[in-house]
């Protein structure tokens, strides 16, 4: 547990900084100096020792650093409480001379055992090297592969799921853990031939702890679709009749990812018609005795494991991408995949450790020792597997990937989300001119290289968007978060995750403990009674699940918290400038009413999301700059944050999502806003600010724009031509005009016109009728997705002429704009053999 030191060091170096404005010192000022000191040499020591050689001081310094954020932390929150009004407080300190006496002696502990701990041997040696190599090959992206040696699996369960029987099938993949079946499901339900044979498809994973209100949500949400607020209001029960309705007819493919019993099928079975349309079901389960009550036992397609070859195969794809496997190294390659039992999850575990050290013979001989005893010497396998990768990770990626602990079995979550859960509780460390959300990415992204961590979904642009981990190394992970007082520890609820009310009735009685908790999520929306009162040191407070109908008054007293997510529906309360540290706040399914101007002498914030919240405080002056603010989500724009400045104030921010109202003769310049990457603009199209548009002078960094009821003319599309940076442009609910008149109902874009790094389009629900375009305008397309544009002719013919143009998908579109899809895509193959570019098209 030495990466405890890290949130220790984070939490000294708030307090210490130059230019933080809350504290003053006594004498003790020098106590806390030499406290930091000591806590960075020790750090520095760590990171560069084997967990082999610290283990003796694990608990020590664990039980230390505990002792010291408790007294420092426990110290700011009474006098925070004691003193709201106050600018400037005392702290003091005089009972930290314990545990700095007990960091010094672990510090000259470690210095007395230094000649030792050069690393002795190559076993050692390699382990340093997964230290050293891990920002090196960060930077150099690896070719993965999603299946190898499966290929005639594919090829029967395609067959299943095409043949001619028309009764609806139960197709059951059946395996051990890790052995695949996810993702061969996958690679079926993805699979363009698939796509293009049924009507519908729908997925969701069910996992031990069913939720049927979340399966019914994932059936309906569809491919790459989000759930609608309308289905979010329904009843369980509603949902299930939404579900028949909409199979009902149509030939659809059905994924159930991961049953584990049969009562969940028993529940669910009657909402899937049998329409006698070769509609198919598929599920994959590790449990044999639910495939067979489901389907039979003659219908069970077993899984097998990898035969050496395909081991082999497998691992070399992972580490070395297209690259051959060096000669030298083919042997002990071999063995390394032997050793995994032909299990792929494991082949992907060790092939990501692997990939990070150096490719010499020595080295990858010592690692295939450490896999052959963890698999050889103990009858828990696998777990020994995952047990060597984690082991073998950097410290300051352990906290991260044990965090993941807090969540629920194949649970989605954003990359955005996790990197300020990350940065709240101190685990992120600071470099050079990086910002704490890169540093935090960078995090992410080496979790996800050693296959710790896998992307779930990518943006428009293609890059990771969301994350889970599998249910095998969520085992892994929450055994080790116990094993080291992490996660839900009943003597020590450093970080309780509640996933039931079962478990929330655990925490209420311990409320000493949780009174040292400093992060509480809860993720089922079942639970309605909060416990905040007694979380007075929490850092993180995420209770997105539920829902308030007023802002519950006891958050105002949890003054160290750095992450706040809630629903209310009453918005935001006024006194939340009394959480001084707060970096994160997320408030979801707001109405339309105040957000307190105080909000803006938050010198914290990072991230502030909220939802058609309204400041309509005209009397609001600027206070200072906020240079951490960096993403603001729905914050509606008057006249008065205008005039005010409020662009001037937020120069570093890079995600900004504003509505737009009542300022048709106020220019917003944007152009000064050099980091912005992600714009969203929201108007009301019956009023005159939105034709706010050509009003608007644009930062040239920007690369993802979205623009909602709007009016949109010929001249502004014409500017956006000229943002160089633009990769995404999402356009809905807007009304085409020539400037000033809406009775263009046309784009046109001319000649000159080139949107030259734009490589997704999205056009939903427009007036448009007639679109004119080439390859010359949108030379990088990627996708265009046309959305319920029921007055469009077609989609100009050239389209199909840009060289990158993958997919186009139409959903609630005309007859016409449909033909004229599928003529491009004929055009594309008979003319050009290019059968690369796909068309899905949805009713």
């Amino acid at each position: 547990m030495a990466y405890n030191l890290q949130s220790l060091i984070t939490i000294l170096q708030q307090i210490l900084h130059p230019e933080q404005a809350h504290w003053t010192f006594d004498h003790n000022k020098p106590r806390l100096e030499s406290l930091l000191q000591k806590a960075e040499s020790l750090m520095q020591i760590l990171e560069k020792s084997s967990p082999s050689q610290i283990a003796s001081l694990e608990n020590k310094i664990r039980d230390t650093v505990y002792k010291a954020e408790d007294i420092i932390e426990s110290r700011m929150v009474r006098q925070m409480l004691s003193h709201p009004a106050s600018e400037s407080l005392t702290f003091f300190t005089p009972d930290l001379h314990q545990v700095t006496r007990e960091l010094d002696s672990a510090v000259v502990f470690l210095h007395d055992l230094r000649p030792y701990l050069q690393l002795p041997t190559q076993q050692l040696e390699s382990m340093k090297l997964v230290e050293e190599l891990e920002e090196k090959s960060a930077s150099s992206p690896r070719s993965k592969t999603d299946l190898v040696g499966v290929d005639e699996d594919l090829l029967e369960l395609k067959g299943r799921l095409t043949s001619m029987e028309r009764k609806v099938e139960i197709i059951p993949i059946v395996g051990m853990g890790g052995i695949g079946k996810s993702t061969l499901a996958r690679n079926l339900y993805d699979d363009a031939y698939i796509v293009s044979h049924f009507d519908y498809r729908g997925w969701a994973a069910i996992s031990q702890v069913p939720n049927m209100r979340e399966i019914m949500l994932s059936l309906l949400r569809g491919p790459d679709e989000k759930v609608s607020d309308e289905l979010i209001g329904c009843g369980e029960n509603e949902l299930r009749e939404i579900l028949h309705k909409r199979l009902f007819g149509r030939r659809y493919m059905i994924v159930l990812d991961d049953i584990w019993s049969t009562k969940v099928w028993d529940e669910i079975r009657m909402y899937f018609p049998d329409n006698s349309n070769r509609s198919r079901i598929v599920i994959t389960t590790r449990e044999s005795d639910v495939a067979e009550h489901v389907a039979g036992s003659k219908s069970l397609h077993h899984v097998q494991l990898l035969d050496e070859s395909a081991s082999l195969d497998l691992l070399c794809q992972i580490v070395f991408g297209e690259e051959d496997c060096p000669d030298e190294l083919q042997e002990v390659a071999a063995k390394i995949g032997s050793d995994c039992s032909g299990l792929p999850l494991a082949i992907h575990v060790i092939g990501g450790l692997i990939s990070k050290v150096e490719r010499s013979r020595d080295v990858w001989e010592n690692l295939s020792t450490d896999v052959k005893a963890s698999i050889v010497g103990s009858g828990e396998h696998f777990s020994n597997i995952l047990s060597l990768s984690y082991n073998h990770l950097p410290i300051h990626l352990k906290p991260c990937f044990l965090y993941m602990g807090a969540f629920p079995e194949d649970y989605e979550i954003k990359g955005s989300r996790l990197k300020s859960l990350w940065i709240a509780e101190g685990f992120v460390k600071s470099k050079g001119d990086k910002s704490l959300e890169e540093e935090a990415a960078d995090y992410i992204k080496a979790l996800v290289e050693r296959n710790l961590l896998f992307v779930r979904s990518v943006n428009c642009n293609g890059k990771p968007k969301s994350y889970s981990i599998h249910d095998l190394l969520m085992d892994l992970c929450i055994r080790k978060a116990n094993e080291e007082k992490f996660l839900n520890v009943k003597n020590c609820m450093r970080r309780v995750s509640v996933q039931s009310s079962y478990e929330m009735e655990d925490v209420r009685a311990s409320p000493q403990l949780m009174s040292l908790a400093r992060s509480f999520i809860c993720t089922d929306e079942e639970i309605i009674s909060p416990i905040f009162s007694i979380l007075s040191l929490v850092r993180v407070l995420d209770v997105m699940e539920m829902v308030f109908e007023e802002f519950p008054k006891e958050i105002l007293q949890l003054v160290n918290l750095r992450y706040l997510a809630l629903s209310c529906t009453s918005g935001v309360a006024v006194g939340i400038s009394k959480l001084w540290n707060l970096q994160t706040l997320i408030c979801g399914r707001m109405t339309e009413l105040s957000l307190p101007s105080e909000i803006w002498v938050m010198s914290e914030l990072r991230h502030l999301r909220l939802f058609t919240a309204i400041d309509t405080d005209e009397g609001y002056k600027i206070r200072f700059v906020h240079k951490k603010l960096q993403s603001i989500y729905h914050v509606w724009i008057t006249p008065s944050l205008i005039r005010n400045g409020f662009f001037q104030i937020i120069p570093n921010v890079i995600k900004l999502g504003i509505y737009y109202i009542d300022t048709p003769e106020i220019e917003v310049d944007l152009s000064h806003l050099h980091k912005l990457e992600n714009l969203r603009f929201d108007s009301e199209l019956d009023e005159d600010g939105s034709r706010f548009l050509n009003k608007l002078r644009f930062p040239h960094g920007i690369r993802k724009l979205t623009i909602f009821e709007c009016f949109v003319s010929r001249s502004f599309l014409t500017t956006l031509c000229g943002l160089p940076n633009l990769e995404v442009l999402k356009i809905g609910n807007c009304v085409f005009e020539r400037d000033g008149e809406a009775e263009e109902e046309e784009w046109e874009a001319v000649e000159g016109d080139e949107f030259c790094s734009l490589q997704f389009l999205c056009l939903q629900s427009l007036n448009i009728v007639r679109w004119r375009a080439d390859e010359t305008n949108f030379p990088k397309l990627r996708e265009l997705q046309v959305i319920r544009c029921k007055e469009l002719e077609e989609i100009p013919c050239n389209i199909g002429d840009i060289p990158t143009l993958q997919e186009i998908y139409l959903q609630e579109c005309g007859a016409s704009v449909v033909a004229s899809a599928q003529q491009i895509q004929k055009v594309q193959q008979d003319e050009y053999e290019n059968y690369d570019l796909k068309v899905y098209i949805y009713d």
